[in-house]
């Protein structure tokens, strides 16, 4: 991060015209071996070298109608900061990057950017897009690294309080939008650690907890005010916050974890993601006995998805001393929703891939722990709803696979215990998800608004903080007001599928 930046490369790199950028190959960005980091949890990119973040800041030609800009959900001037990285200037790039997204070093590690801004990208046209999420941590690994994460500068006080429950990436970005605009902010989290998912989903490897504890730093030294071991409906309701803030946001994500159904499911060693992933992350199961919360030592496991939680958990399985771990998924790894990334880092420390294949039962031996999975094999037929090409079963392929132990990762619903305790809270009854309107993140109860994964089911970080930066206006204009039946926020354009 601190190696000389090479003076008169910069400057030549600025003369050149746009179709020369437009041959700067994309920028690699240096890793562990993979054979050495399936024994270690320490993340597994280095960053880019400063030069190579210039090099590649310098492939982006400054669209005049920036695609990337539209593909981001929290909207940020991405060919502002990577014009800026271009020149050298990495204070005034992470300056700019900050006016619309104070986790950076987060996103620009755990967000699919091939999805979203990358994917909008012109350069994509004519061969690969420019790294945009490693210019973002490039800046934000930059700036915390030399010491330099300035606080920002919040609003003149309001008098006015807001509560929100649950400390994710919902919750942190609606409560710095806030702050801000000179509002308190209390957030009441479950756990003893802020991050929600960032900490206890996303395995070290990926996101250092280090990272995140810097940033939500920032966040405190805002004057946000964070109560940890605090179990909204259970030790207070919304009611009772509703009674000391002025509105409540609710992001408490979606921690709820899914099953199939699968005979043999109840079986010792049969773990949930979340169960798993949580105890790896979170309660540091993986330093046992240094810590208090065991976990299964495997030497065979499972792990049935194709996302990125089922790549997290067979990575984490290897780490955790397993000598075989295999993903078994449905379909093909096309219909893979997971990021090409993680598929890749993946297959690189040995992960066994059983695509096209079925759980269809787990068998367990005389202590009832789980020893084999019965998968039947598949074959994709014509699309589904999701638009993937359905699974249909091959009949008579059934086969065993001796394993230890089996993570189902297939996904994760709201916990309902927020909707079931707050009166006048409509609730989908399939999804069990808060109705919201998402154009101006309401619920049906007035003052309470909600955002990320407890309003739309499990989706990604960015999408999280899109919610909170949306839900943030939305409480401004409502204590600014006191207007709460409105369909959109003022100056927004009408949704054109209303």
């Amino acid at each position: 991060m601190n190696e000389p930046l090479d003076k008169d490369e910069i400057e030549r790199l600025k003369s050149i015209s746009k179709k020369a950028r437009m041959q700067i190959p994309r920028q690699k960005m240096p890793e562990q071996d993979a054979q050495e980091r399936r024994h270690n949890f320490r993340e597994v990119p280095h960053g880019l070298p400063a030069m190579s973040a210039i090099q590649e800041a310098n492939r982006c030609i400054q669209c005049k109608n920036p695609g990337c800009v539209k593909g981001c959900p929290v909207g940020i001037d991405i060919p502002g900061f990577i014009g800026c990285v271009a020149k050298g200037d990495f204070q005034g790039g992470i300056r700019k990057m900050k006016e619309t997204n104070m986790l950076p070093a987060i996103c620009g590690r755990v967000c699919p950017q091939e999805e979203q801004c990358e994917k909008e990208c012109v350069i994509k046209k004519t061969g690969k897009p420019v790294a945009i999420g490693r210019i973002e941590r490039f800046l934000a690994d930059w700036e915390r690294e030399n010491g330099l994460m300035e606080v920002p500068t919040t609003g003149a006080p309001s008098g006015k309080s807001v509560g929100i429950v649950g400390c994710g990436p919902a919750g942190l970005t609606v409560a710095i939008d806030l702050r801000r605009a000179g509002h308190e902010v209390v957030i009441y989290e479950a756990l003893h650690a802020p991050g929600g998912v960032l900490v206890y989903g996303i395995p070290e490897f990926r996101l250092p907890k280090k990272i995140v504890n810097a940033e939500v730093d920032v966040v405190q030294r805002m004057g946000v005010e964070i109560r940890y071991n605090h179990i909204i409906g259970q030790l207070e309701t919304v009611e009772d916050l509703l009674a000391r803030h002025q509105a409540v946001f609710l992001g408490t994500g979606a921690g709820l974890p899914w099953f199939m159904g699968t005979p043999g499911e109840n079986l010792n060693g049969v773990y949930s993601a979340n169960e798993y992933l949580t105890r790896s992350n979170l309660m540091r199961a993986y330093d046992f006995p240094r810590t208090d919360t065991p976990i299964a030592r495997s030497k065979r496991v499972a792990v049935v998805g194709g996302g990125n939680v089922a790549m997290d958990s067979a990575r984490t399985a290897l780490r955790l001393g397993a000598e075989e771990v295999y993903i078994v998924y449905r379909r093909s790894e096309t219909e893979m929703p997971a990021r090409i990334e993680e598929i890749h880092h993946a297959k690189e420390e040995g992960v066994i891939f059983k695509l096209l294949h079925n759980p269809t039962r787990y068998l367990g031996d005389e202590q009832g722990r789980v020893s084999q999975v019965e998968c039947l094999r598949m074959e994709l037929g014509e699309p589904d709803a999701s638009g993937r090409k359905r699974p249909v079963p091959v009949e008579g392929s059934e086969y065993l696979i001796d394993v230890d132990t089996v993570v189902v990762a297939i996904g994760n619903g709201p916990n309902p215990l927020v909707p079931r305790t707050t009166p006048g809270l409509d609730v989908d009854p399939r999804k069990g998800t808060i109705k919201t309107n998402l154009a101006t993140m309401r619920t049906s109860r007035k003052g309470v608004f909600a955002g990320g994964d407890i309003a739309i089911g499990a989706a990604t970080v960015i999408l999280a903080m899109g919610h909170g930066r949306m839900a943030a206006r939305s409480i401004n204009h409502y204590l600014e007001t006191g207007v709460w039946e409105i369909d959109r926020l003022p100056g927004d354009e009408p949704d054109p599928a209303k």
